[in-house]
């Protein structure tokens, strides 16, 4: 076989339930993924296991299976999928047991060795970052089901591509390929037009978008692409958006190699068809990542509504009045949003929010004495009082944070659907991740009339989280408009668009063959997700509000 057909079925815990039937039954595949995990899922995980010590891996996996093992089975797909979670031993043994009783033949393997908890004490989580050499054994002594703990997201495809071509672990230019094609797939339609900039700008229907696949070649290019006859749309600025999301400079690192996202070059194949070649690859880091998950303490929040006149004067009054509840909290965040219109025609667009978000290491503390106190002011406080939701009694809250292992400390185990453990070993090779040279930037664009317009109107843009850093990538569809973005989008004017940034590191990243700026945000988003530091605590919209603010764009352009 000269291609290998490559699906995805999952971008989350919780995505689409029917993806996996529909990837099954939709079109020709040789192995569908499925990917399950996420910084927040494994703190989530985590709060699971200590109630059920059986638990810990994604209960959704099993009952998808239940309606899909026999498709796979008949059509000879493998799946593998990260959905073992803290648990992938117990995962593995959950799917064997489905198989019998369903009375389907299938091998079921899984790889272990991510979980290094035993050495961070005080975590609730701390899990390796694997490759994808351990799923590769897996496969070659005939597994039909893989689960994993912690891989990399690209690890599920790079794994499959290794087992079926041969690929040596240092055959960095062809795993490199493969860990773009899995870096792609990877949040499932969001390749296929989901969460797409210029959603409202293709003919292609994307109230259900397919989910992708890749066609894996043996030289490490590939074609993303879908199924016929699904939703969404598959192009190069789909492709190139995923491929923004969640990264940061030109360097790509991961613990089977680091790919070089400067040489990638997109070309449209043909309709939903994107070729993805040129994709250089390096030695991995000296260093594997690891997620490192702890309990923070609790939190609460509530939401005042704030109607009609006097936004302001109200919300003086009542965080005055909350003033004694909240003496001894340790974080108190009040934030007044000011949805209010003048002269509204409905009471909702009358009305402002104001949002007090509290944290303290004790439960009490945020708990039974804040929402009393906020629930007391029912009848006391300023005209027209009431709130979103009555506050709770205080919810712990978890922390994420970057670790690092170096790789012969971390003990990759395949263990194959026979019980033989094999022990995949650690990289031989390894590179420091040095600074790549920003490129030469294109020749700016002649000098001439200029509107004042959304940046937009131009540019798509794509964000998301890592711990509590932000990216931004912004990227534009011409080489006109990336003659003026190139020069006009610096570290200091994203600055000056996005104030919350105004006192952060913001480093931007210059990515020429995609018209792309990568821009990274260390400490916008706190201490990770599950800390729920700001009001967008992932950060999924911090593009489209760079998007939405004006700046001066040549009318060329426009």
């Amino acid at each position: 076989m000269t291609v290998l057909r490559v699906g995805n079925a999952s971008g989350f815990y919780g995505d689409r339930f029917d993806a996996m039937r529909e990837m099954l039954t939709g079109g020709p595949l040789d192995v569908l993924t499925g990917d399950y995990l996420a910084e927040l899922t494994m703190i989530v995980l985590g709060r699971d296991r200590l109630k059920n010590p059986d638990a810990g891996y994604a209960r959704t996996f099993p009952r998808q299976l239940e309606e899909c093992l026999g498709l796979a089975h008949e059509r000879g797909v493998k799946i593998v999928a990260n959905a073992g979670g803290l648990n992938p031993a117990g995962l593995a043994d959950a799917v064997r047991a489905l198989a019998d009783r369903l009375g389907i033949p299938v091998r079921v393997a899984h790889v272990e060795g991510d979980d290094l908890t035993a050495v961070h004490p005080g975590t609730l989580t701390a899990h390796a970052y694997l490759g994808g050499f351990g799923i590769a054994e897996c496969l070659r002594a005939g597994a039909d089901v893989v689960v994993t703990g912690r891989v990399t997201d690209a690890a599920l495809v790079t794994g499959p591509a290794a087992a079926h071509f041969g690929w040596a672990p240092t055959e960095y230019d062809r795993l490199a390929g493969a860990v773009v094609a899995g870096h792609v797939l990877e949040c499932g339609a969001q390749a296929t037009g989901g969460n797409y900039a210029f959603f409202d700008q293709h003919p292609g229907d994307v109230r259900r978008p397919g989910f992708p696949l890749a066609e894996l070649h043996a030289d490490g290019t590939c074609v993303i692409t879908k199924h016929d006859g699904t939703g969404g749309f598959v192009d190069t600025g789909t492709v190139t958006a995923q491929l923004l999301y969640e990264t940061g400079g030109a360097r790509y690192a991961g613990p089977d190699t680091t790919a070089r996202l400067d040489t990638v070059r997109l070309t449209q194949d043909g309709p939903d068809r994107v070729r993805i070649e040129g994709v250089r690859g390096e030695a991995p880091p000296p260093t594997l990542k690891v997620g490192l998950g702890r309990l923070g303490g609790f939190r609460n929040e509530v939401t005042f509504v704030l109607t009609g006149l006097e936004i302001e004067a109200k919300a003086a009054l009542v965080r005055a009045q909350m003033e004694p509840a909240l003496g001894k909290v340790s974080d108190v965040r009040w934030d007044l949003v000011r949805t209010d219109r003048p002269d509204a025609p409905t009471e909702e667009t009358a009305s402002a929010l104001l949002r007090l978000v509290v944290r303290d290491a004790g439960r009490q503390a945020v708990g039974r004495a804040l929402s009393g106190a906020a629930v007391e002011l029912a009848l006391a406080s300023y005209p027209g009082f009431h709130v979103l939701a009555p506050p709770g009694e205080g919810a712990p809250y978890g922390i994420f944070e970057d670790g690092y292992a170096a790789h012969d400390t971390v003990d990759q185990v395949a263990v194959l659907h026979d019980g033989r453990r094999v022990h995949v070993p650690p990289a031989q090779d390894t590179a420091v991740l040095d600074a790549v040279p920003e490129p030469p930037l294109p020749e700016p664009l002649p000098p001439g009339p200029a509107r004042r317009a959304p940046l937009g109107l131009v540019a798509g843009a794509r964000s998301g989280d890592k711990g509590g850093t932000a990216n931004v990538g912004v990227w534009v569809r011409t080489d006109d408009a990336w003659r003026w973005l190139a020069h006009e989008l610096t570290a200091d004017r994203f600055r000056e668009l996005v104030p919350e940034a105004r006192d952060l590191p913001v480093t931007r990243h210059v990515l020429p063959n995609l018209r792309a700026l990568n821009f990274v945000v260390d400490g916008i988003l706190g201490e990770g997700v599950a800390a729920q530091h700001r009001f967008d605590p992932q950060a999924k919209a911090l593009g489209e509000w760079l998007r939405a603010r004006h700046l001066d764009i040549p009318e060329e352009l426009l």
